[in-house]
């Protein structure tokens, strides 16, 4: 009867210890699910420039550190530092900033077992969009967030906004294979007021050299290749059936035309087989 009662009584202890980490996990679900709620509400005021809204996320004793702008405090500086930053010429220019999803994680505060608050960290990427010209990814950071409940309402307390940088770039375009004599056709040296190179051919591609520089171009159309490691175009312009000019894009904007010398790399007219 003892051993029966002691089995029951480490059974029951079991349950019970089952039963606490059950309840511990659910609630830890369901206070990520909170803060991230608030989170994606805070950065949807952020995107359209609704500092009122914005503030409203923010604790009176808030505290800001960027790694580049320094240190900001309280929620009047805060709503300052927006009007005259990001918002502060919205017909000309937007800061969209998007989550890096794989990147979020909430990790819970608590005091003897109750939730207090919430640490919220992760990577973002920056997107600027100039009136007239196509968004572009500008840059990638590091943020953390401390999440505190007061009042029965969730606030930032501290945000850390840190290790910033370029944003990779990501190559959308598709190559395509084209035959050599039509990749023959663009060899040459080209000349801009601020660049001379000499296009090559090289293993089904075009080579473009640059001092010592050699960069790989890949075709999206016959007379228009890419880049694979920048947002980078080069247009080759015909007249008539011969290639006269190159026109170098960045984010679709004209960095440099070069005209084609007149004469091929080995002194024949350019193009001349």
């Amino acid at each position: 009867m003892k051993k029966l009662l002691i089995t029951a009584t480490m059974v029951l202890t079991c349950l019970l210890s089952f039963r606490s980490i059950s309840i511990a996990q659910h609630n830890d679900q369901q206070l990520s699910a909170v803060i991230l709620h608030n989170d994606s509400l805070f950065w949807q005021a952020y995107n359209s420039c609704d500092i009122t809204k914005m503030m409203e996320y923010f604790s009176e004793d808030i505290e800001f550190y960027h790694d580049k702008g320094g240190i900001t405090l309280g929620i009047p500086a805060m709503a300052q530092s927006f009007e005259k930053g990001v918002c502060g010429n919205k017909e000309q220019f937007t800061l969209r900033r998007e989550v890096v999803d794989s990147s979020i994680k909430v990790f819970p505060l608590k005091k003897d077992g109750v939730i207090y608050g919430a640490i919220l960290t992760g990577s973002h990427l920056f997107y600027i969009h100039n009136k007239g010209k196509k968004e572009y990814a500008d840059g990638l950071a590091k943020f953390t967030h401390l999440w505190l409940l007061k009042n029965g309402s969730w606030k930032m307390t501290r945000v850390l906004s840190y290790d910033h940088g370029p944003a990779p770039y990501v190559n959308k375009r598709k190559a395509l294979t084209l035959p050599a004599d039509v990749l023959r056709s663009y060899v040459g040296k080209y000349k801009g007021p601020q660049t001379t190179s000499e296009i090559k051919t090289e293993n089904g591609l075009l080579i473009m050299l640059i001092g010592d520089k050699k960069f790989s171009l890949y075709a999206e159309k016959e007379n228009l290749f890419f880049s694979k490691e920048r947002d980078l175009t080069f247009e080759f312009i015909k007249k008539g059936n011969e290639v006269i000019k190159l026109i170098v894009r960045e984010r679709d904007d004209v960095t440099e035309e070069l005209q084609r010398d007149s004469q091929g790399t080995d002194g024949r007219p350019a193009g001349a087989s």
